[in-house]
Formats: C-alpha cells, structure tokens, sequence
C-alpha cells in the first residue's frame, strides 16, 4: 500500500467547477488537479436557472478521472457549492425542476415584502444573517407569493451541495454551513428557524435533518460507483458553503480575512455569534463555520465584475486570461473613476463593461474607456470597499486589527493583494489560493484521523502552501478616492 492517501475534493463555483486530488504523505498536503469545467446559470424564457443534470454529469467525470489516475482506492471525496440556490424534490425524491439562480429576477422586491411582515431587526436577531435579495429567505418568499406549483408540490428542500450529496449517496440532509447562508438557521441552536418562516407564511415542512462538517454521508450511490469505477468510496460533508471550507484554512494568527472570488467576505473568526445593533447596522452575517466556529463577515460583490466584464470582451472577440486582465490593469492611469462595487447596477448579467461606464456618467465622475482603465477602476474600487468594510469590521469588535489574510482565487491578483494593503494601510498575506479545495480536504483528513484538530489541520496548510506578504507602498494615493467613495455610498 502507498504511503500517500489520496482524497477527493469537489468544490462548484458560480463560475466553474473543479475535482480535485489531494494527496496526503504525512508531512504535507499536494493539489493534483484532475478535472475543471465551465459553469454558469442558463437563460431560459426570463428566468435564469442552474442546469443540474450537466453539472451532476461534470461531477461524475471528475470521479472518473480521479480513479483514472490514482486509482480506485480513494480514501473519500467531498463536496462543496455555493450558498443560497436550492433545489425542490418531489415525494419520490425527484427534482422539481431545474434550481433557479440568486441572480434570478424573481426576488426583486422580496426584502420590502418580508420586512413589512417582520422587522429587519427581529430577522435579524433570529438569524444572524445579512440583508441581500439573493438570500434563500427571499427566493422562497418570491415561490410563495406566486404560488409556485413547484413549491407546493415540493417534499424536501436540498441546498445546491446537498442536492448532488444526494445524487452521490441517496441521503437526503442539509450541511450545517450551507444552512447557515439561508437567513433561516437559528445561530444559537443551530437548527431551522421554522417560526420565522412561519410569521412570513412560508411552509415549514421540507427541512431535512441538519449535520455538520466532517459527517460521513455513506458510500457513493451503485450505479454512481459503476459509472466512475470509484468502489468503495465514502462521502463526506465538508463545510459544503465553499466560503466556510475556505475560512478552514486561515492561519491561526490572523486576525481578519478576506475570500475572495465571484463573491468576497470580509471578517473574522468567532467562537460565538456577534449579534447586536452594531453589526445589524454594519450589514454583518453571522455564518456557520467548521468545528462549532462562527464566521463574522461582511459581504462584497467581488471578481464577478471582472468575470461580467471578461466574458463581455471575449464575445466581441478579445479573450484574455485573467493575469492578462490584471498586467493591462496595471498600465492604465490610476483612479480615473470608483464605483461602488456593491450597488444595484451590477448584480445582474451581461454588458457589465457599459454598466461600469454608465454608473460612472451617472456619478459625474470621468468615464473609463478603455478596458485596461475598467478593469483598473474595478481593483481599486474593490480594494477602497474592502478599506471601507475593514474600518466598520473594526468598530463593530472595537479593536484595532493588525493581519489581513486573503484566500481564494483572489490570493493570486497581485495587483489587488497591493491595492487592499495600501488602502487598509495593513500588511495582507495572500493565499493560499486553493483555499476551499484545502479546507474541503481538511475535513475529510480529520474524521479519517489523518489530522487531529483544526489547529494542526491549520499547520497542516501553512506547510503545504506558502503565503504571500504584502506591505503599504503608498496608502496616501487611496486616500482622496477612498472619500470620493464614502460621499458616493452616501
């Protein structure tokens, strides 16, 4: 037998989707990449919808690749998603169609509905959670005031990771992290809050039982297992937020931390939730984490402007990676205009890059042109909002706060990493990159007790993948956007 184990980690992104081997020699952990497609919510007559089966398809591909090349004797694989979407299941356990995107038009006017039910401060003392439209809270909110008749034919709600944990091993339960992103977990029993969902008139019976990170979920399915040549093979439930399986893998002596990919969070790591009138105001959520931990963060529209604007400039025939994005970035002129990246105007899809420029006309600020000064005014604006958040951060734990760690596909933008640091005038480690992969992994090597504790699994990641460190350069050059920014915000 090798001395190596092997482990399988599935993390879907809005953007793409990857499978993933990590491979454990005792000492150190190493990525072996196996597998990586395209993803994206379908268009279809107004509605905007993930397309289950095609990813349910990529997945078992993954599987299959895995085997291929290290062979059937997977230790475990694991699966993380993003939060929020959902799918509906019949009483025979069968899909009531296709889950429908956060980005869905549907929950336009859901928050205003929900409120008039029940006080902002109320949901929020029940739940911890953040206001966003996109919230679960919200799109079942939109189902019912329509009467969804899928809706009322539904038998189980399954979060996006839990959907395809069924379709892998025929067990039906909900993650607690993924949970946790619904705006209905309770915090502080960490179970569905059905009397909330029942003051809002949203029905209460299609919650399954609630486990936690680390929980085996079975073998994988036999005709599953058939397909992929992966006999034998146990499933667990990593942190299947893939934002909580990042936060796994922060150093120990972080103080803060950003992740940072379609979406960004910024915020720190609790032992318990930090529910008051401060947080409420600062538009903080409170969110399940591995290991009986709590996430304190802020969220932050992130890369998606990039990805909106890069996918716009390859249909017009100008495809370029996202290292050229950044190198052209960097040789436009600085600050010609900031947006910000949070506002109304680009939660949607499509012509991102006329969105920018509208915003900016609107804000009679200067328009930028060309797409090295859109791409510039998206990092800056994106690093003056995480100076932005990281200030309110500090007034709501009443502490100043010395280390920034940024993890996640945003680790790897050298030029954003230098923007935070100069903005928040703090040093910024980056990375690691794979972070949600890593912490997918973590909590599969330590119910299998290749890893004793988060602490030495945290070890485990400094490690196997170094860091970056960023100092200030010039934190003085963000100072007057940073106020164009603050007067914009209102």
């Amino acid at each position: 037998m090798s001395a190596t184990a092997n482990f399988l980690a599935i993390d879907l992104g809005a953007e793409s989707g990857r499978c993933t081997v990590g491979c454990f020699d005792g000492g150190r952990l190493s990525l072996h990449e196996v597998h990586r497609f395209p993803n994206g919510a379908v268009p279809t007559l107004g509605r905007l919808e993930w397309d289950a089966l095609r990813i349910f398809t990529e997945i078992k591909a993954g599987i299959g690749k895995a085997v291929q090349q290290f062979g059937p004797d997977l230790k475990s694989l694991a699966l993380d998603a993003w939060g929020v979407d959902f799918a509906l299941l019949d009483e025979h356990g069968e899909l009531l169609g296709n889950p429908y995107s956060y980005r869905d038009p549907q929950t336009e006017g859901m928050l205003d509905e929900a409120l008039r039910r029940v006080p902002a401060a109320e949901i929020y003392a029940e739940t911890g959670n953040c206001f966003s439209p996109i919230n679960t809270l919200y799109q079942l909110l939109a189902l019912t005031t329509r009467r969804s008749p899928r809706l009322a034919a539904a038998h189980t709600l399954l979060m996006v990771p839990d959907l395809f944990n069924y379709w892998l091993t025929g067990s039906k339960v909900a993650e607690y992290t993924e949970a946790s992103t619904t705006q209905f977990l309770d915090p502080y029993r960490r179970d569905w809050n059905l009397s909330l969902l029942e003051r809002l008139g949203i029905r209460t019976d299609i919650f399954p039982e609630i486990v936690h990170p680390g929980a085996a979920l079975g073998k994988l399915v036999p005709d599953v297992a058939d397909e992929t040549g992966a006999k034998n093979v146990r499933v667990f439930a990593p942190a299947s937020h893939d934002n909580a399986s990042a936060v796994a893998t922060i150093a120990c002596e972080s103080e803060s931390l950003i992740t940072s990919g379609t979406w960004c969070t910024l915020g720190m790591e609790l032992q318990q939730p930090l529910i008051n009138e401060r947080t409420l105001a600062g538009n903080f959520t409170n969110e399940g984490g591995v290991c009986d931990t709590i996430t304190l963060f802020r969220l932050i529209t992130g890369l998606w402007l990039i990805q909106e604007c890069r996918r716009t400039w390859a249909g017009a025939g100008s495809l370029m990676s996202y290292d050229e994005i950044c190198d052209m970035a960097e040789t436009a002129p600085p600050f010609v205009a900031v947006i910000d990246v949070d506002a109304p105007d680009f939660l949607g899809v499509g012509h991102m890059p006329e969105r920018i420029q509208a915003y900016c006309r609107r804000t009679g600020q200067a328009v930028p042109e060309t797409p090295a000064s859109i791409a510039r005014t998206i990092f800056e604006s994106l690093a003056l909002k995480f100076h932005s958040v990281f200030g309110i951060l500090e007034r709501v734990v009443g502490r100043r706060l010395n280390t920034l760690q940024i993890i996640g596909g945003g680790a790897l933008n050298c030029l954003l990493d230098q923007y935070t640091a100069d903005a928040i005038n703090r040093p910024v480690c980056a990375g690691p990159v794979e972070a949600t992969t890593v912490g997918n992994l973590l909590m599969q090597l330590m119910p299998l007790g290749y890893v004793g504790s988060l602490a030495e699994g945290r070890e485990l990641v400094k490690v196997s993948f170094p860091t970056t460190a960023y100092e200030p350069l010039d934190p003085a050059a963000f100072h007057e956007p940073y106020e164009r920014l603050v007067r914009m915000m209102g």
